[in-house]
């Protein structure tokens, strides 16, 4: 017998009605293959005025409250975004028994603890595929599939805009305003796009997929963020030269120590060189991928759309589907838990690090700049060198270093008279 199950939209936006395209399109299939029909019951929007192709007028409300509270509502998808007031509107539906699917990165780094136990106290489902990586299915492997995987890290480019940019940078030689520029006539970056190229964002996932990889609470605040803006012509030209791609990365490690209380758990977003013949080099424009490392399957990486309205929807009707089906059979997924993550600070943290200097066209110049380098404990692993006239460029690829030391090692080659500026230094991952 076809069940069927009422939804409840908050937000109509980009992603909302997409969803609304996808259910119609989607919808036939979805009840031959799953007996089950699902139908859009009411959707609350800011202005009912406003015209929008595909759904009928009269399912539209300004009142958002009074649709979570409406009886005959069953499943309750948010992607209005923010912190408030979603995080009371999903609590409300949640208290009142309804099956919860959001898109909202932001709400679930900061409120994720909260949400999660709301919804295991009502024993109702709380999913957010769509929160994590656009399309890519990577919330349902780290919550189940890969539940007895012992992983370790969580590597991955989940940021489609400045994907884009980087690519354009890259491959067309654009500058970055003018990358950025496009991303934005192109609909992959807002008008203001803090978020995405200063890292917001992709932090945002970062503590997502870092609580559910590792099975302890990790918040926003617990990222540490670094963004694209500084990356230079000049940096994408080296990376090119030495092999690697540019590319921003949100990594989550896991450190175990000789008691689960000495266990840390290091987050970060920042660009970096990726070598060409790792699998992250080549994910080009929008597209997201995530890379996963475990100690039983090895390395896994998952890949795909990671911006935009229908990709993003694709994985909100993924959760939706689920949750109707729950709901259906009287049953819901586990709910992710935990305690606050104890965070490794990133100047415990390692990595290999590109500096690019430019300095005096003199004897005893690169002396003194490798015995900086040296009384930190920060060792060369290559070195270029290319005259500027009266000054010279030098480029070094260093050894794994701690984060601690590569800041010493910069503040003390600033204060050398024959260091005319540190243009750029950043992290080399895949080593």
């Amino acid at each position: 017998m076809t069940s069927t199950v009422k939804v409840g939209l908050l937000g109509c936006g980009i992603v909302g009605g997409s969803l609304v395209e996808l259910l119609a399109e989607r919808g036939p299939a979805i009840e031959a293959a799953a007996d089950l029909q699902i139908e859009i019951g009411s959707v609350a929007v800011r202005s009912a005025s406003k015209e929008r192709p595909g759904l009928d007028s009269a399912l539209l409300t300004t009142d958002a409250r009074a649709l979570v509270n409406d009886p005959t509502i069953d499943v309750v998808v948010e992607v209005i975004g923010g912190i408030e007031p979603a995080r009371e509107l999903i609590l409300d539906a949640l208290k009142s028994g309804k099956p919860v699917i959001t898109a909202n990165k932001e709400l679930l780094a900061n409120c994720g603890a909260e949400l999660s136990a709301a919804a295991a106290a009502a024993g109702v489902d709380l999913l957010f595929e769509a929160a994590a990586a656009g399309a890519i299915p990577i919330v349902r492997p780290l919550r189940e599939s890969l539940l007895g995987e012992d992983i370790t890290r969580v590597m991955g480019i989940v940021n489609g805009t400045t994907n884009f940019i980087l690519t354009r940078m890259t491959e067309d030689g654009a500058d970055y305003g003018d990358a950025l520029a496009e991303a934005q006539r192109l609909g992959y970056a807002e008008r203001d796009p803090t978020a995405d190229v200063e890292g917001y964002d992709a932090g945002a996932k970062a503590a997502i997929m870092a609580s559910l990889a590792f099975g302890a609470r990790v918040v926003a605040g617990d990222v540490y963020h670094e963004g694209i803006s500084e990356v230079s012509q000049a940096d994408i030209a080296f990376a090119n030269r030495l092999g690697y791609e540019i590319k921003l990365l949100a990594i989550a490690e896991l450190f175990e120590g000789a008691t689960s209380a000495d266990t840390e758990i290091g987050v970060r977003v920042h660009p970096a060189m990726v070598p060409r013949e790792h699998p992250l080099a080549s994910v080009r424009d929008s597209f997201n991928a995530v890379f996963v490392e475990g100690a039983a399957a090895g390395e896994m990486m998952f890949y795909g759309r990671g911006a935009g309205g229908r990709p993003t929807a694709s994985a909100v009707l993924g959760d939706l589907i689920d949750a109707s089906l729950n709901l259906a059979h009287n049953t819901h997924r586990r709910v992710p838990g935990g305690e606050a993550a104890k965070i490794r600070p990133i100047d415990e943290l390692e990595s290999a690090y590109y500096v690019n200097l430019e300095v005096t066209d003199s004897p005893g110049v690169l002396a003194a700049v490798a015995g900086v380098f040296g009384s930190h404990g920060v060792s060369i692993r290559s070195m270029e060198q290319e005259g500027l006239g009266d000054e010279a460029r030098v480029v070094f690829i260093t050894h794994a270093a701690k984060e601690r030391a590569i800041q010493a090692t910069m503040q003390d080659l600033r204060s050398l008279d024959s260091v005319s500026g540190v243009q750029s230094f950043m992290r080399v991952v895949g080593q």
